[in-house]
């Protein structure tokens, strides 16, 4: 399935969910400029993030996907300097720094795809995205007052997966739906119910409760989960780099809550 075309059903049907619950909650519709926001978001967190994630993974390797998608914290923390020319506290800082060079060990191998010629559009795709994603976190966070944040990311969902989907048509990379086998499907359901409805719920909420940059360091989390969900599903190796990244990911994580914890 072409992936601008799987990213657009997939952010299309839970952005569907999304909206459809809301209004039978009696939640109306944003008005006026409230609208902006909502626009702006289905590009930054959708449109490009999702959609330049799931194409540039056609052009590299799920390592070394998986490290440019957690230099995301620190991305978090470099545009922060931008903002407000301030750092987080040097240990918070430290565990984010140790979180990246977790992940770093845990896919060592694919540390020289960095140089490798055949993934260079992969990587400038990914990189956009995690940029793309970070700015996005930034601005949720400064406009969940001003809208519900949950009704707005299923708007988001929506306007971006007809976005992508209209992309995916018109430029003839999509496949009839007829000719989605059922196994496509199912992956598509798993990926809307949990990785767009739950995970968004989850990640709205982290925003709401906790400092940005805590809650970015979900991303050092998903690949340690990905290579165990690997060994239970499929029966891949646990290695001694995954048992060491995943120590060095777990105490740079600890020190971050720490410290955050304090504040």
């Amino acid at each position: 399935m072409p992936a601008l075309q799987l990213a657009g059903i997939r952010q299309s049907f839970g952005g569907i969910l999304y909206v459809i619950y809301f209004l039978a909650k009696g939640y109306r519709l944003p008005k006026g400029r409230e609208w902006w926001p909502v626009f702006v978001l289905s590009l930054l967190n959708f449109v490009l993030t999702n959609g330049l994630t799931t194409l540039g993974l056609k052009y590299i390797s799920p390592g070394l996907g998986a490290i440019i998608s957690a230099i995301f914290p620190l991305w978090i923390v470099v545009i922060g300097l931008f903002r407000d020319s301030t750092l987080p506290p040097l240990k918070a800082l430290t565990g984010l720094l140790l979180g990246f060079a977790g992940i770093c060990i845990i896919f060592y191998d694919h540390l020289n795809d960095f140089l490798d010629a055949d993934f260079r559009q992969g990587i400038i795709l990914s990189i956009i995205a995690s940029w793309t994603w970070a700015f996005g976190t930034l601005y949720t966070k400064s406009q969940a007052t001003k809208f519900n944040p949950y009704f707005s990311v299923g708007l988001q969902m929506l306007i971006s997966g007809i976005i992508m989907g209209g992309i995916s048509v018109f430029s003839g990379s999509s496949i009839p739906l007829v000719d989605i086998p059922w196994q496509g499907w199912a992956a598509i359901a798993y990926l809307v119910v949990f990785g767009s409805v739950i995970s968004f719920v989850a990640y709205l909420y982290a925003l709401q409760h906790l400092p940005t940059e805590q809650a970015s360091i979900y991303a050092y989390m998903n690949p340690v989960v990905a290579v165990l969900s690997g060994f239970l599903v499929y029966g891949d190796p646990l290695t001694i780099y995954l048992a060491v990244g995943g120590a060095v990911i777990l105490y740079g994580v600890y020190l971050v809550n720490k410290v955050y914890r304090k504040v």
